[in-house]
């Protein structure tokens, strides 16, 4: 595996989640990153921003394959991001729209505007706790009304908040509850169960829980990590299969079904912040290893077992690697013996640095072969 750095971007603001358009084919080209920035005390003497110490900003990019050309659109202006996610257009005549969570507990929804090239925001709804941090979100389609979506949001408080976001831009919380005795450092429906949903947090402990209990009933507590549980995946491709990173520095591989043992477990030397398979080879998964570097893993399934194999590593970056996403490109070079082309965008903290870079790999059989060019599809259950 082959990684060529194509660009290497000051985000002036320590740079910490970037997230890739999947929506559809025409709005690929874009991604957006998101900063935070400690706004030291001398800093300034409004009053005001001396209540709001993180301050960030979302930068909106589009990368052209084709020339390799990258273009920064537009910085958004907001408090310090933690986690971002794209949210599907509601049908073929309206945009895809990106929801933020920030430091000052606020959930934030854009919509990305075709002619102009833009964010524009639409709606906003701040947790009521003074002082508590909304860390990491998720989204589903509710399950019986396609209108209507849900979104998870873990805080810093070990809550967990379950709002509701409509097609009429309606945003508004539906339930909340303690879920850890700490941060909650994430959260994640379950792909395959329109009830479940999982939390992960600083206390170590992996809870899932049944939404259809009116109190968010608790359906297990797994306690195999050795710190605190930082990233979920609920594998798109693959039923009942929970893939889970820790500040122990393990990915484990879990069977939803018997969460007493791992299916698979692979050491990749850094606390685990994100885990993001490709849009297209699902099986491949990108991993943001905090204190070393961003690995790629290639996952086995198959009736004789499971198995994680580290496939390649990428170590531009210098600082805390936090960002880390996909493009939803895939080429295939016939002519280089089925060498594939993929692109991906990664971002690291206090040297505040956004690389997008091309990764060269075989082309993997076993999840078809597309020739031609760029390949995209709607990926609702990928994000």
């Amino acid at each position: 595996m082959k990684f060529t750095t194509l660009h290497s971007v000051d985000t002036v603001y320590s740079a910490d989640s970037v997230e890739w358009c999947t929506v559809d084919e025409k709005h690929s080209v874009y991604f957006v990153c998101g900063t935070y920035q400690l706004v030291e005390s001398t800093e300034t003497n409004d009053p005001a921003q001396k209540q709001q110490p993180r301050k960030g900003r979302v930068y909106l990019y589009a990368f052209d394959h084709d020339n390799g050309a990258l273009d920064r659109l537009q910085t958004v202006e907001t408090a310090a991001i933690l986690d971002m996610k794209w949210l599907p257009a509601w049908c073929v005549d309206s945009v895809p729209q990106l929801v933020t969570v920030s430091a000052l507990g606020e959930i934030e929804i854009y919509e990305l505007l075709d002619e102009e090239r833009r964010l524009q925001k639409r709606n906003s709804l701040t947790l009521e706790h003074e002082g508590v941090l909304a860390l990491a979100l998720d989204w589903r389609r509710c399950p019986d009304n396609e209108h209507t979506l849900q979104l998870l949001v873990s805080d810093s408080l070990g809550q967990i908040n379950l709002l509701e976001y409509t097609s009429q831009g309606d945003l508004s919380k539906l339930h909340t509850w303690q879920a850890h005795g700490f941060e909650a450092w994430t959260c994640a429906f379950d792909r395959w169960s329109p009830s479940r949903m999982y939390s992960g947090g600083d206390d170590g402990l992996l809870h899932a829980y049944d939404l259809r209990s009116e109190q968010e009933e608790r359906v297990w507590t797994n306690r195999a990590h050795g710190a605190g549980v930082t990233c979920l995946l609920s594998h798109p491709q693959h039923e009942n299969q929970l893939l889970t990173g820790s500040y122990d520095e393990q990915l484990r591989l879990f069977d939803t079904r018997n969460m007493k043992r791992t299916l698979a477990e692979l050491n990749l030397n850094g606390g685990i912040w994100r885990l993001k398979p490709h849009p297209q080879q699902k099986d491949l998964i990108l991993a943001a290893c905090m204190y070393t570097n961003f690995s790629v893993v290639g996952l086995e399934s198959a009736e004789s077992g499971c198995a994680l194999n580290l496939l390649g590593t990428y170590e531009e970056h210098s600082s805390i690697c936090y960002g880390a996403d996909w493009a939803p490109i895939l080429n295939t070079r016939t002519d280089e013996g089925g060498q594939q082309l993929l692109y991906m965008a990664t971002c690291s903290f206090y040297d505040h640095k956004l690389c997008l870079s091309s990764v060269e790999t075989k082309e993997q059989k076993q999840f078809g072969s597309h020739k031609g060019g760029l390949k995209t599809e709607p990926i609702e259950l990928q994000h």
